[in-house]
């Protein structure tokens, strides 16, 4: 066996292993205040159990989980030590689904997708296929990380691509704490050149929206008023637009994980979240109308099932076998982390469902 080839197999009895670990601290939950219920326990109470996948509407596609960022909160543990690529052979099996699925939204995610030494083939051969809405998830950063990335707001918009950016907030302190020392500079230098080309402008089809999660142990705030907050802040002190702003909650897996244990906060937030549990939001969250395609081909769904191995539950787990009917007649996998789905309003990648 080749040593490549060996160390790719330890790195991922290495992944798994990380996985057991999260699934396990999330399936324990007796804690000193009491044991949480499980989520099926849940949902079986609302009538609701098992979770089915409804019409499928939504190709969400990792592409590598290398970053220019090392984000505190990210559930994809992503960071520029990150070897994990989509090849360009996955990619081919990835835009023959593109062709032929009934989704009516691409959804590309990393890390930082741009990152992916193939993604603008990617985009522009994807882009023929005719979706109804292209979207790729940018750090914001990554339009300022090298000047070999200062042409993506013109590439987006040669390609009629709909940008969703994390910010984390409008202002400088609470954006750096949570990813990193001038993330909050390069980000508003990035959506100043999106502007500038039309991305977020009233009455542009160039779509331009943020993506806010707390930086803490704590659920967002209302997904209406924080975006008129956001959009007044910005514009009254960086000239900046956009359309809308999707909050999202962390959910209690990988780095957020280890920070609420490290930081004494984890019952506190797993009861939070079982506490905000919302009946209404669980036939919208985005494991029912979404599949998760991950760098090297498998398939999940969602993202958060991705980074803690759970497969689809169905004969078709791979893109290369892909099945769109088998995969409708499935049940979603669930644990602990679906909570945070469910929460309040709901949660999802397109922010609140209920």
């Amino acid at each position: 066996m080749s040593k490549q080839k060996t160390q790719s197999l330890h790195k991922r009895d290495s992944e798994l292993a990380e996985a057991n670990r999260q699934l396990e601290i999330l399936s324990n939950g007796i804690f000193k205040n009491g044991e949480l219920p499980t989520f099926a326990k849940k949902i079986k109470e609302t009538n609701q159990f098992p979770l089915r996948p409804r019409k499928l509407e939504i190709l969400q596609i990792n592409v590598g989980y290398m970053c220019n960022q090392v984000c505190d909160h990210c559930h994809v543990d992503a960071g520029p030590d990150r070897t994990e690529i989509m090849t360009q052979e996955t990619m081919l099996q990835c835009l023959e689904v593109i062709k032929t699925t009934g989704a009516h939204t691409l959804d590309l995610t990393g890390g930082a997708p741009e990152m992916n030494p193939n993604f603008r083939w990617f985009v522009e051969e994807a882009s023929k296929a005719g979706i109804k809405d292209f979207i790729v998830r940018s750090n914001l950063t990554i339009i300022r990380a090298n000047k070999k990335y200062y042409d993506l707001p013109q590439f987006f918009k040669d390609h009629n691509v709909h940008v969703v950016s994390s910010m984390p907030h409008w202002t400088r302190g609470k954006t750096d704490k949570q990813r990193g020392d001038g993330v909050f500079d390069k980000s508003i230098r990035a959506l100043q050149d999106l502007n500038a080309i039309g991305y977020g402008m009233p009455g542009s089809n160039l779509r331009l929206d943020l993506v806010y999660n707390p930086s803490g142990a704590f659920l967002p705030g209302d997904q209406n008023s924080m975006e008129k907050d956001f959009k007044k802040a910005l514009l009254d002190d960086f000239n900046i637009q956009f359309h809308n702003l999707f909050t999202i909650t962390n959910l209690p897996i990988s780095r957020f994980l280890d920070y609420l244990i490290a930081s004494e906060n984890y019952e506190d937030y797993m009861y939070q979240l079982v506490d905000a549990f919302n009946p209404s939001a669980v036939a919208n969250v985005m494991c029912t109308n979404t599949i998760s395609i991950s760098w090297d081909g498998w398939l999940y769904d969602c993202d958060f099932n991705q980074m803690l191995g759970l497969k689809v539950a169905s004969k078709v787990q791979h893109i290369s076998e892909y099945n769109e009917t088998l995969l409708n007649d499935r049940d979603i996998i669930i644990s602990q982390h679906c909570y945070g789905c469910t929460a309040g309003a709901g949660s999802s990648c397109q922010g609140s469902v209920a």
